[in-house]
């Protein structure tokens, strides 16, 4: 008979498989991987099972060493004595066998699923990285704006020629055609958008309109500002010069930007940045200072910025907010005005913005017009009125203004502190246009609610404009983001989901169907009411992501509170182009500062992303009445829309709404998303309009 002996040798247990936790950490720019920790894992142990019917033998009749990670059975004769005894062991240890088999089987097909799930997460970081390569290749090359230029332009002329050889027009009415369209060239691509979708008698009423309108002479922009987006941002105006940048340029039109060369510029966002060989002059203080010149592109913009050689205005982590900031943007503006000079631009428009360079108004008047400029106008835009700068009038010869002229004719002095100058308003009075910003509050509200400014802008009325702010609909498209790793839509929303994933994946975030908050920090929001909105997501186990934009500190205030609370809440303290777009389109909510921004920028690219506005300070009464009185802003039909929808929505009712009724949040998101917010609407209209209507005067 033989019976059965159980020889166990020490079991060493499996590596541990670690588990993902997310850690706060700074990105990188484009980058495509995150920073994780591991989290050891309940040790599992794996054991191997050898069996001999020969004793202690092997099958050569040698002894077999015994492994310390082998369980070994063995079958040795033995006498009938104990036979029952045998026999109950070897069922005790099948059995434990057969149990810790099926423990190391579950063990392996969680291994081969988490094996599955890294794998997928490789292949997707594989796919977006080639996506942005394939994107910054042909960014480089130049070829999409040219190529589709070039074949809109040719397009046109051929179905011309079908127009003549079906008998749809005369041969003499396409020779003008063709002249016009070879002499408008220009502006062949903004007037005749998707022609290719369109028959030819829609086509032809479309060119007979084009043949009887006067064609402009393309403009030539020049805004001196102190923001772009994303190079240097703290507020609206980098978006809104960014914005209407690009679309005056889109349209056939030259657009340049001065900037100062800050040295906590984002330098990603500037494309071919070089030195300029040689340096220039500018006049501040009594004396003649020395400044270098960086070029470069943004968004196919052209970027100037300054930089002094002998002072360090601009050599700070912060871009405004200093004790010395009159004197750090007047030096900027009057250096913008001789480089243009010096450099012998003769640009239709210098576009100025807000009272940092408000100044350049009366500079331009006083000194440079008489520089080769006299057909060079001035136009204001004001995205705050309630902001300004008072200050001696004795400051204003540090840029070589004459302050006892000025001050005589009451161009700049300050109706409340007769003493004192008010740089904006200075601005005001000598801008040929002036455009307030605001997609919430009509003409009059603003000019109310401007305090010391009112009587200026009331006796300057016939020359103010105010405008809505849009989104830049090449840059803040879902369906053309080339940040996202899918592109998605209104029709086609599948692509949202993935982004969502990607964005987990980028953090750290455990994957699954837990809802995300996103907040951009702009530096407006309160900083308890932020708090409050934290706990209230992390309660619902929401996932909340905060990061900076340029020169906003909120992120980094409420890290303190938070960073050891909770693993499912990320802040991002460097900002991430690249990554701001996949918030966008990975969150379900979007927290605001308030819908009151005159600008409505993260609301609007919220929407257009799928994603539900939430704001964080509510307004009182005062100024829902207010906002009931903006009848005639020129985008009131958005602004109408984010208040009616999301206007008393509150973080803890978007949150239960998309748990409790996800078809309804669903379509309510989709029903967003085609609403047209590019600057490609009436926004571009009121500037051109704008615009054009200075050249002639």
């Amino acid at each position: 008979m033989e019976t059965t002996r159980l020889v166990i040798g020490a079991a060493v247990p499996a590596p541990s498989i670690p588990q993902f936790r997310r850690r706060h950490f700074p990105h990188r720019r484009g980058g495509a991987h995150c920073l994780l920790s591991a989290r050891a894992a309940r040790p599992t142990f794996l054991t191997r099972c050898s069996y001999s019917s020969k004793g202690d033998g092997n099958s050569r009749g040698k002894p077999r060493r015994e492994s310390s990670s082998t369980v070994r059975l063995d079958v040795e004769e033995n006498s009938d004595r104990g036979t029952n005894l045998a026999s109950e062991q070897r069922k005790c240890d099948i059995q434990e066998l057969f149990s810790q088999a099926q423990r190391n089987i579950l063990y392996l097909n969680k291994q081969r699923l988490l094996a599955m799930e890294e794998l997928k997460k490789l292949q997707d970081e594989n796919s977006f990285l080639l996506q942005e390569i394939e994107a910054l290749e042909a960014e480089a090359q130049g070829v999409p704006l040219e190529a589709v230029q070039q074949s809109t332009f040719c397009e046109l002329l051929l179905r011309i020629d079908t127009m003549v050889i079906s008998g749809m027009i005369s041969m003499q009415e396409a020779s003008d055609l063709r002249e016009k369209v070879v002499n408008n060239r220009s502006v062949i691509q903004g007037t005749f958008s998707e022609i290719h979708h369109k028959a030819n008698t829609e086509l032809l009423s479309e060119l007979r309109l084009f043949l009887r309108k006067p064609i402009e002479k393309p403009l030539h922009v020049v805004h001196i500002c102190t923001e772009l987006d994303p190079i240097a941002s703290c507020g609206s105006m980098s978006t809104y010069v960014a914005g209407v940048s690009c679309a005056v340029q889109g349209k056939g039109n030259l657009v340049e930007v001065i900037l100062p060369k800050y040295t906590s510029l984002n330098m990603d966002g500037i494309h071919g940045l070089r030195k300029a060989d040689t340096e220039y002059e500018s006049y501040f203080g009594g004396i003649w200072h020395k400044n270098r010149i960086w070029t470069g592109m943004s968004s196919g913009v052209g970027v100037i910025l300054i930089e002094p050689i002998q002072l360090s205005y601009f050599s700070r982590d912060m871009l405004r907010g200093y004790p010395d900031d009159f004197e750090r943007f007047s030096y900027f503006s009057r250096a913008s005005l001789d480089y243009i000079v010096k450099s012998g631009k003769q640009p239709d428009i210098l576009h100025i913005h807000n009272w940092e360079t408000a100044i350049v108004a009366p500079l331009f008047w006083d000194i440079f017009a008489q520089q080769g400029l006299e057909n060079t106008r001035i136009l204001l835009t004001c995205q705050d009125l309630n902001y300004q700068c008072l200050e001696d009038p004795n400051k204003l010869e540090m840029c070589g203004l004459d302050p006892r002229k000025l001050h005589r004719a009451d161009r700049l002095q300050d109706p409340n502190k007769t003493h004192l100058v008010n740089i904006l308003k200075g601005g005001i009075v000598y801008s040929n246009k002036v455009v307030l910003m605001s997609s919430v509050h009509s003409r009059d509200v603003l000019i109310q609610g401007s305090r010391q400014l009112e009587a200026t802008l009331t006796a300057h009325k016939e020359k103010i404009l105010v405008a809505s702010q849009g989104l830049d609909g090449e840059l803040w498209d879902p369906s053309k983001d080339i940040y996202l790793p899918r592109r998605y839509s209104a029709n086609d929303i599948e692509g949202k989901s993935i982004c969502r994933e990607a964005l987990k994946r980028r953090l750290g975030f455990r994957t699954g169907s837990s809802i995300i908050v996103g907040c951009i920090c702009d530096g407006y929001s309160d900083i308890h009411n932020l708090k409050e909105a934290v706990h209230v997501a992390l309660h619902r186990s929401a996932q909340v992501i905060f990061m900076e934009k340029l020169g906003s500190l909120t992120a980094r205030a409420l890290k303190e509170e938070f960073i050891n609370l909770d693993d499912n809440i990320a802040f991002v303290e460097e900002y991430d182009e690249t990554l701001e777009h996949l918030i966008y389109a990975g969150s379900d909510i979007i927290l605001c500062s308030s819908f009151e921004d005159p600008s409505l920028q993260i609301a609007m690219k919220a929407i257009k992303y799928g994603c539900a506005p939430v704001q964080i300070n509510f307004p009182n009464d005062e100024s829902r009445q207010s906002q009931s009185q903006g009848r005639d802003c020129r985008n009131r039909v958005m602004f109408k829309y984010i208040i009616s929808t999301y206007g008393e929505l509150s973080l803890l009712k978007a949150l239960d709404s998309f748990k409790n009724d996800p078809s309804r949040w669903d379509q309510q998101v989709k029903d967003g998303m085609v609403k047209g917010l590019a600057w490609d609407a009436e926004c571009y209209d009121l500037h051109w309009e704008a615009y054009s209507s200075m050249r002639k005067q």
